[in-house]
């Protein structure tokens, strides 16, 4: 079991880190560069090249049943459900084939949206102690079952 991190603009990797440490598992943070690698012996630091979703198609590649991946980035999450692999996001929602075409139609309809109407921007809240608190939760119940389910 590994814990994959879309690291370019996760706010929750120290978190992540924590409870992988607590709970022994091993974290790839993946991003195209300029976070710092931790001195962690279960993290491990993946510098993709520059380029668009580089990072999501390693992260895609490498993942797999058992594997738990952190990502905000939908599509990247559809591919790694696809691959079997247990989603979050930022906020400790979770993404599985029962909700993830829900999400991506969402995704693609808000795109749309602020296509057609460029007052339309922005949007969302704000990442908040509440979001950073239930990923925490979220995060520590999925790894332990994730290991429980390949012991």
């Amino acid at each position: 079991m590994t814990l994959y991190i879309d690291a370019d603009a996760c706010p929750v990797k120290e978190e992540a880190e924590r409870v992988a440490t607590r709970l022994q598992v091993r974290m790839v943070l993946v991003s195209n560069g300029g976070i710092r690698p931790s001195a962690n012996p279960l993290v491990e630091s993946v510098f993709v090249s520059q380029g668009p979703d580089e990072a999501d198609k390693w992260i895609a590649e490498a993942c797999g049943p058992g594997d738990v991946v952190v990502t905000g980035d939908i599509p990247l999450a559809a591919r790694c459900v696809e691959a079997g692999a247990r989603v979050l996001k930022h906020n400790g929602e979770e993404l599985n084939r029962a909700n993830i075409g829900m999400v991506l139609a969402t995704r693609d309809l808000m795109a749309d949206l602020r296509a057609a109407d460029p007052f339309r921007q922005g949007g969302g809240k704000l990442f908040g102690k509440a979001d950073r608190s239930r990923f925490l939760d979220v995060l520590d119940r999925v790894l332990r079952a994730a290991a429980g389910a390949g012991a």
